[in-house]
């Protein structure tokens, strides 16, 4: 059996402040002879490699958050986590960090976060705690300037988190918001925006965990209504009680999965919306905040992926032709919506989500939607498309492949997405442009499978050139009949020009299947008929085209070029003979008639 205790998740922190995936393993503590100290080791529960070396340096800051995170910084732009499965295997690491530091394992950091002068330094070490001013509507402006006076310091910052945590003082701050908003005392909002504002950038788990509960969090939204530098309060209370409903498209039967996602929405539109855009020097200071989100939406979708009932109501009215378009709608936006959300999984996890929806018929689901006629419907149905074909483009592949042995050609799902991009309405073809890279994906042999007994690209190949390939160039053959293209409008030519960037790409990737077809169906003559469009981005697109036949120097290509130049001069020679006999004709009619 497996230690679950000991089972975490690696996070990086990247330049945009988004934490990264690095993959699941098992947590160890051992001394390291190359590091000389004792260190944490994370091994890939996949094939055990080596996911986390880290020293456990006595003077690194190690934060404890929301009983199973674990933060540090390695280097100055180096954040690194481990998220653990259980409370146990969390609590028994820490032991071990704060063993190895000298401290008690009852703290949630263990080191104050450094850089100031020595002087400051013994100024704070000197007092060994902060005391905060009383919480009275007359003190406010102290209490203000306290906490700004002590932003600036990380031995103060931590002093004042402290205080704060310890003395239930962010519920007395909002019990004071409502008195001040019932005298409307403007000047004590003002004192409350900044204090709370102040708060935030301490950036304090476990400030948060209060300031985010149930109770706390509409006050706290409240406080960040009054900016002094704004003449007239934000609505952010009214937009989130009145105008933002929440819709249950399904019914949620677990308070607690309720209650995630309530505070989730309100948090992410906190960081988003109410709080002013931070400072280059703020920036580093909500790092929680947005810690806490990520990890907010991790925990969602795996409660979400473990409710069978939720999932098996939601695939059952997406399909059921008795769902009205509304409904329908939200159905199919909730279901987008969670895809996105599944972006902050690792990629194990992920990989079992995607399994989940598959099992539960999202892709029979995603053809009866891509056939409707609603066009927001169809282009969020696009979108939970592309986040299946970019994740597990072989899941899709295997699913229409089996779908050919029971449907006709016109049904199957990838044809019906060839006809979306060929019967896109905007202007710009921003739709087809997205579809056209679906397709791409789909068919390039590189992320195809081999195993022993079968081939993905030889299967699936085979499917799409039989299948599917006559309805990609159908807007093609239709509009190269004659010696000029038939229709030359800006948007056909768009169209076409995408037709033949796939196209250009199967004579790279797919050698023998492109051939075949392009010499059977006599593909080259026709490319080479919009040569003569009046948009030179076609025109050339059909040069590339030509150009990537002829760079190959294969045999068969230059053997069925060389065919198509002798019928060219055979008709010329024809033509020239006609144009003869009939100047003879008329030489001859006129002879007489003198």
């Amino acid at each position: 059996m497996t230690d679950t205790r000991r089972r975490v998740k690696v996070y990086t922190l990247n330049e945009d402040r988004q934490w990264d995936d690095r993959g699941t393993g098992h947590v160890s503590s051992g001394y390291v002879e190359r590091l000389k100290g004792m260190s944490l080791l994370v091994r890939a529960e996949s094939d055990g490699s080596l996911l986390l070396e880290s020293k456990i340096n006595p003077n690194t800051a190690y934060q404890k958050q929301q009983d199973t995170l674990i933060v540090w910084s390695e280097a100055e732009n180096y954040d690194l986590a481990l998220s653990f499965q259980e409370k146990a295997g969390c609590d028994e690491i820490w032991e071990k960090i704060c063993q190895v530091q000298g401290k008690d394992p009852s703290v949630d950091i263990t080191q104050d976060l450094v850089d100031e002068s020595e002087e400051e330094r013994f100024d704070d070490m000197s007092s060994p705690g902060l005391e905060l001013p009383s919480c009275e509507l007359s003190r406010l402006e102290e209490i203000a300037e306290l906490v700004a006076s002590s932003l600036p310091s990380p031995l103060r910052r931590e002093k004042l988190a402290l205080a704060l945590e310890n003395e239930g003082y962010i519920k007395k701050l909002l019990e004071l918001f409502h008195v001040c908003e019932d005298l409307e005392n403007i000047e004590g909002l003002h004192h409350l925006y900044e204090i709370i504002k102040g708060i935030f950038l301490l950036n304090r788990t476990a400030l948060f965990e209060v300031m985010f509960s149930e109770e706390c969090i509409m006050d706290v939204i409240g406080c960040l209504e009054y900016d002094p530098a704004l003449s007239q309060p934000r609505k952010h209370r009214e937009f989130l009680t009145k105008t933002a409903k929440f819709k249950e498209v399904i019914p949620i039967s677990d308070p607690e999965l309720k209650q995630k996602i309530h505070q989730t929405y309100r948090v992410q539109y906190i960081q988003d919306m109410v709080l002013p855009t931070p400072s280059v020097f703020e920036e580093n200071m909500l790092s929680t905040l947005h810690s806490f989100i990520f990890f907010n939406k991790v925990e969602i979708v795996g409660m979400l992926q473990e409710d069978e009932k939720f999932l098996t109501d939601l695939f059952a009215q997406l399909t059921d032709e008795a769902t009205d378009e509304e409904k329908r709608q939200e159905l199919v936006n909730f279901l987008k919506e969670f895809c996105a959300f599944s972006q902050t999984l690792q990629p194990q996890n992920r990989d079992a989500f995607f399994k989940t929806l598959s099992n539960m018929g999202i892709l029979p689901a995603l053809e009866v939607i891509l056939g409707m006629d609603d066009t927001q419907v169809r282009s969020a149905a696009t979108d939970i498309f592309s986040y299946l074909v970019e994740y597990n483009p072989s899941m899709v592949r295997e699913f229409v492949m089996q779908e050919a042995q029971q449907n006709d050609d016109d049904i199957l799902l990838i044809n019906l997405i060839i006809e979306h991009m060929i019967c896109d309405t905007d202007p710009e073809l921003g739709g087809a442009v997205q579809l056209m890279g679906l397709l791409r994906t789909l068919v390039d042999p590189e992320n195809m499978l081999a195993t022993a007994n079968k081939t993905e690209k030889t299967e699936f190949l085979g499917f799409f050139y039989k299948h599917c390939m006559h309805v990609l160039t159908a807007p093609l053959l239709a509009n190269t009949t004659e010696d000029k293209p038939s229709k030359d409008d800006f948007q056909t030519a768009q169209l076409l020009a995408l037709v033949l960037e796939l196209l250009t790409f199967c004579v790279e990737h797919h050698t023998y299947h492109i051939k075949n077809y392009i010499i059977n169906k006599d593909i080259l003559r026709r490319v080479l008929v919009l040569m003569a469009s009046k948009h030179a981005f076609l025109a050339l697109c059909a040069l590339r085209f030509k150009r990537k036949i002829i760079g190959l120097k294969d045999e068969f290509y230059n053997r069925y070029i060389m065919k198509k130049k002798k019928k060219k001069k055979k008709k010329k020679k024809k033509k020239k003979k006609k144009k003869k006999k009939k100047k003879k004709k008329k030489k001859k009619k006129k002879k007489k008639k003198k």
